[in-house]
């Protein structure tokens, strides 16, 4: 699957293509719905689709000092995206070019530089300088470049329209099975096995150590977890997620124990997806009592993924 950026040149087989237009961070039911929407249409005009995206989140860009809340990163939408049954991410590069580009700016670089035949989105979908676009004007600017426009209304469960703000919601509250629920899969940190200071291998619970960089912080706690490792092989474990109130100087990481396990991934890209919250974090009067409540949290943690 390719991945494009919005001042790339557009290879020929793309022009023409169907784009699924919005953010869609985590990929969720909602916007898992829109990309159905272009992809099917692409497929029926023997068309090409894309799914786009914006990296950084606008959020971000407006406000810098926003504290971190991705769900996803560039690679795990990338991948989302060509399961769902995309040719290509479009990235589009999000800084003052884009910020300040006017409504028509945006529509003339969908339909011309990008070569669109026609765009899906949400609703509620808006963009141009001082967000004064909107799908309305998406259709009728559109209409004027020979580019159509489809919209997708939102997406609700049994309980409540799917939102990625409601996904956060549930796992900053820890409520795991909700946002697995509405996202594709778990909610999974993806990044490089860094050096820690090993307390975890000497209390015999070696643990490979994750920065959470632009991630949402879920509930800082102890979860169960499960992980792809390098040779694309499944684990299951336990894992800390939060400051390590037990040691100095506090560190936000997540802090995974795999079960059943041995073998150096120092280096190495792992993805460790949260599924169920076992609790808080604590700390404890002495290092016995904290190995006897890790030893609990393990035989919990592999009860709750038998």
């Amino acid at each position: 699957m390719q991945r494009l950026h919005h001042r790339d040149s557009i290879p020929e087989a793309l022009r023409g293509a169907i784009i699924a237009l919005g953010n869609f961070d985590g990929f969720h039911l909602g916007h898992q719905r829109v990309a159905e929407e272009a992809i099917e249409w692409a497929r029926a005009q023997g068309r090409p689709a894309i799914v786009a995206t914006f990296d950084p989140h606008p959020v971000r860009h407006f406000r810098p000092d926003a504290p971190p809340f991705r769900l996803t990163t560039l690679d795990q939408r990338q991948e989302l995206f060509g399961e769902a049954g995309a040719a290509a991410m479009l990235v589009f590069d999000f800084g003052d070019e884009l910020a300040s580009t006017s409504a028509e700016g945006f529509v003339d670089l969908l339909a011309g530089h990008l070569g669109a035949a026609g765009v899906v989105t949400g609703e509620d979908f808006s963009f141009g300088k001082g967000r004064s676009g909107n799908v309305e004007v998406l259709r009728d600017l559109g209409r004027t470049r020979r580019m159509e426009t489809r919209r997708v209304g939102p997406v609700s469960d049994a309980e409540e329209v799917v939102s990625s703000s409601r996904i956060r919601d549930a796992l900053q509250e820890g409520d795991c099975p909700t946002a697995t629920r509405l996202l594709p899969r778990p909610f999974a940190i993806r990044g490089e096995v860094i050096h820690g200071d090993k307390r975890g291998r000497e209390l015999g619970y070696p643990t490979a150590n994750l920065e959470l960089g632009q991630y949402l912080r879920p509930k800082f706690g102890i979860y169960a977890v499960t992980a792809r490792l390098p040779d694309g092989r499944e684990v299951k474990g336990a894992a800390n997620l939060g400051t390590r109130p037990q040691f100095d100087p506090p560190k936000e990481l997540l802090e995974p124990y795999f079960f059943d396990f041995d073998g150096d991934l120092y280096g190495q890209e792992v993805e460790v997806a949260l599924h169920h919250f076992i609790r808080p974090e604590a700390k404890f009067d002495s290092l016995d009592a904290l190995v006897a409540q890790m030893e609990a949290d393990c035989a919990q943690a592999r009860e709750l993924l038998e």
